[in-house]
């Protein structure tokens, strides 16, 4: 980087400016949700440093969770990436979205019963605000539940055809990036409430992006028309639900070979962002709490070379997510993901039973109680049983400040889609898209992300090794002609090859 004077009475110094600072973009599919406001309520905590009553101390705003903003520690590391990595930070992120409902965001937050009432009382003016987009919406693909609130979405030409949506998602998109100074990657989420499978299949982008052009009557969901949007103006796509968004058509859609040399179905679509950066489509559900420990447990479990038997598991919980699940159309895509959630292991000894339950009291307090009976030595039955009490929001946004921050940094490293995927299938139930067949325990997982970064080290380091080579040929070549003609002698030169060396 340039350098920078700075003066003072007696002494000149030179430092090295500061390299700019990444501000990534979070836009948030379903933003007036739990995870949504939440989400913001934590950004609004971190940047103004505030601080808070609970019930047993003064808490001061934090990360915790969010494995990419935490330092390494302990004598072997671990714990976090930061510090290891030049991994953005989420106090500059500039987060947005859309919802199909009208309330505004500091209420959202007060009604959650999330966090505690001293912080929610501390950011619910400025939340209020904060604009909230208009949702694209098909009442098909959610519960009835849902249909009373859904008054917040784009009607009118712009909700008139496929196309005229992903139209509409696109402008969003370039708007808010344009309009709040994202200098990142751009990462939409889906938090928004759990849409019934899609029955719509394509063979490949261009039959899909065909379809979206010429108003085809087929079976489109939402999460598909916002990770088509998404794919166009080079950004990534999370499927933090439990429905089929991913497909083989909508990976191949981002892969940049496609983007930067358009077919004729892509050019139907006008110029498109960033065509030829990295953008990764990445999912499905986010494994947050019971899931996540059920890989980490069952790996446990045949690392000891027992044989898993019976996983017996239930939750409940009474949040809105949950509400939506009551109606079986949906209930069917939450649990594909949970039941799945094994399947590379090939355990088919395994009789893995799952039961969800909405309780209404319960709010969004999640509980699940999981009961984990093996075959040890001589077939003698181990049993291990494991309770889990936590905020489900509390949970699921780490991860998606985490899959935020990681699509930034493998972008910005030129990493493919496989790479992305694999190193981030960690924060999924069933990793699919690119990520598909990864080894379900959770320790594995981690591993897939600790080699992904390593490439990008390895990456770096070959890269600076092959500018510095050049650049010493430069100052060769620029020595040599100073000796030619008399500007220096070649005593000097060497003495400065050698100085430029050193540094």
């Amino acid at each position: 980087p340039p350098a920078t004077s700075i003066m003072s009475s007696s002494t000149t110094t030179t430092a090295a400016a500061a390299p700019p600072k990444t501000k990534v973009g979070i836009l948030v599919v379903g933003l007036g949700g739990n995870n949504g406001v939440t989400l913001l309520a934590g950004s609004i905590a971190n940047a103004r440093s505030l601080s808070w009553e609970t019930q047993t101390e003064l808490m001061s705003a934090n990360w915790l969770g969010c494995i990419t903003q935490l330092e390494p520690r302990g004598v072997h590391g671990g714990v976090g990436f930061r510090g290891r990595y030049d991994l953005a930070d989420a106090n500059d992120a500039a987060i947005g979205g859309w919802d199909v409902r009208s309330t505004k965001l500091g209420d959202a937050l007060y009604e959650s019963r999330v966090l505690e009432y001293d912080l929610v009382r501390r950011v619910r003016d400025e939340m209020n605000e904060m604009e909230i987009m208009k949702g694209v919406y098909d009442p098909s693909f959610v519960g009835e539940s849902q249909h009373e609130t859904a008054t917040h979405v784009v009607t009118g030409t712009d909700a008139s055809s496929w196309r005229s949506r992903v139209d509409r998602l696109r402008g969003d998109i370039r708007r808010f990036k344009e309009e709040r100074g994202v200098t990142g990657h751009t990462t939409v989420i889906w938090s928004a409430s759990v849409e019934r499978p899609s029955e719509a299949t394509y063979g490949s982008a261009d039959e899909l992006l065909e379809a979206i052009d010429n108003g085809a009557e087929d079976d489109l969901s939402p999460s598909i028309l916002y990770a088509v949007a998404s794919a166009l103006e080079g950004c990534s796509f999370v499927n933090g639900g439990s429905q089929n968004t991913l497909s083989e058509a909508l990976s191949e859609l981002y892969e940049t070979k496609y983007r930067s040399d358009p077919s004729a179905s892509l050019a139907k679509f006008g110029p498109l962002t960033d065509a030829e950066k990295p953008a990764y489509l990445l999912g499905t559900d986010f494994k947050a709490g019971q899931t996540k420990f059920k890989t980490a447990a069952v790996e446990y479990i045949r690392a000891l070379g027992l044989r898993p038997k019976v996983i017996a598991s239930s939750n409940h919980l009474g949040n809105n997510d949950m509400l939506n699940l009551t109606t079986k159309k949906t209930l069917s895509a939450k649990m594909r993901v949970k039941s799945d959630i094994f399947t590379p292991w090939n355990e088919t000894q395994l009789d893995h039973q799952v039961r969800v339950m909405y309780t209404p009291h319960i709010g969004d307090e999640k509980r699940d109680v999981v009961e984990y009976t093996s075959l040890g030595f001589l077939g003698c039955p181990h049993t291990m049983l494991t309770y889990t009490r936590c905020m489900d929001s509390v949970l699921c946004v780490p991860l998606m400040v985490d899959a935020a921050i990681w699509c930034d940094y493998f972008a910005r490293n030129g990493c493919d889609a496989g790479t992305a995927a694999r190193a981030t299938a960690y924060l999924f139930k069933v990793p699919e898209g690119a990520a598909r067949g990864v080894d379900p325990g959770f320790h594995r997982q981690m591993g897939e992300l600790e080699r992904a970064l390593g490439g990008t080290l390895t990456k770096t380091t070959t890269t600076t090794s092959s500018a510095a080579a050049e650049e010493g040929k430069m100052t060769g070549k620029v020595l040599e002609e100073a000796v030619s003609k008399g500007v220096i002698t070649a005593d000097q030169a060497e003495a400065l090859r050698k100085m430029a060396a050193s540094m």
